[in-house]
């Protein structure tokens, strides 16, 4: 097959293109601007910011399908007076120029690479079951807020245009060369530092990133994805304290949590303009993946104790390191 990555540079987007290209697949990129790409992969030209080059139609490339990834990422400390404007500007406008150049073209399949925090950030009924994909969605920042904007924008230009539509839902990604939130968890576990959050419960979804590969795969090429939503997820839900007990062990480390009560924890993360990151670690975020296992008979290929133990020893090697030499 002929695909079309936008984001492919990324954190998801270099996994998927290695695993397309070593499948056999012609992979090609669609970049803001020239960037460094995994190997196999054929640059496009730049399309700029919003994919506004797009208007210029598309890439005299045959294409079969795309995979979109890109996308304006939620940031924890955000510099924009008007963030719902930002995002809505590249998630929502943007997504809908690419989709709709793609049809013109004549591409069967697009597949949209969409986010837990399109339902929300917490779980639906409070807590009374993970989250589904018949669950209404009920996004609460600016970033979930435009991914689920996009989805249904997405959803109005391939019943117009003729496409078929493939919207996949993953939680947190983990696995090596992981960064953000996950890495610097990683480095205080790591540390051994004290961890003020053993009276959680919280239970959150996770995938290790060669198991959303492998959801992505099935996406592009299985006719039988076309039309779907597909939460993802490794299928196992650990709470934060266990994850971090897990870690701990393929780390070589001791667990340093202590049990301070969730309302002092609370009130310190309103104190300190932290309490968004608290509650990511306090409040309960599940999805269900019963739908992809029973439309695709999908099952994540790599155990999360497995893959854990992978994101340990690529820390260790590597990701230790490079923090190191900062």
């Amino acid at each position: 097959m002929n695909i079309v990555m936008s984001g492919a540079n990324g954190f998801v987007g270099r996994a998927l293109a290695a695993a397309l290209c070593g499948q056999g697949h012609c992979v090609a990129a669609l970049t803001r601007r020239p960037v460094a790409l995994p190997a196999g992969v054929t640059a496009l030209p730049p399309v700029g910011d919003d994919f506004a080059g797009m208007t210029g139609g598309w890439p005299a490339r045959a294409t079969d399908c795309v995979v979109h990834l890109a996308a304006r990422v939620h940031v924890m400390n955000e510099r924009d007076r008007e963030p719902l404007a930002a995002f809505r500007r590249t998630n929502v406008a943007g997504s809908v120029r690419l989709a709709e150049a793609a049809a013109a073209a004549g591409v069967r399949r697009f597949v949209y690479v969409s986010s837990v925090k399109a339902m929300g950030e917490h779980e639906p009924d409070s807590g009374a079951h993970p989250w589904r994909e018949s669950d209404a969605p009920a996004p609460e920042d600016p970033y979930g807020i435009s991914k689920w904007e996009t989805e249904q924008a997405l959803a109005e230009c391939a019943q117009r245009l003729g496409m078929e539509l493939v919207i996949v839902r993953p939680p947190l990604v983990y696995g090596p060369g992981v960064g953000a939130n996950f890495r610097q968890l990683l480095r205080a576990v790591s540390e051994a530092r004290r961890l003020p959050i053993g009276a959680s419960d919280a239970r959150r979804s996770m995938i290790f990133i060669d198991n959303l590969v492998d959801a992505l795969l099935q996406c592009v090429v299985r006719p039988e994805a076309a039309g779907h939503t597909f939460n993802v997820s490794d299928g196992v839900d650990l709470s934060v304290p266990d994850l971090v007990r897990s870690l701990a062990m393929h780390l070589g480390r001791p667990p340093r949590l202590i049990a301070v009560p969730l309302p002092l924890l609370d009130l310190a993360g309103r104190l300190s303009g932290r309490r968004a990151q608290i509650q990511r670690l306090t409040t309960p975020l599940r999805i269900d993946i019963g739908k992809i296992r029973r439309v695709l008979g999908w099952e994540p290929p790599i155990a999360m104790r497995d893959a854990l133990h992978a994101t340990a020893e690529w820390y260790l090697t590597y990701g230790q390191r490079s923090e190191e030499r900062r």
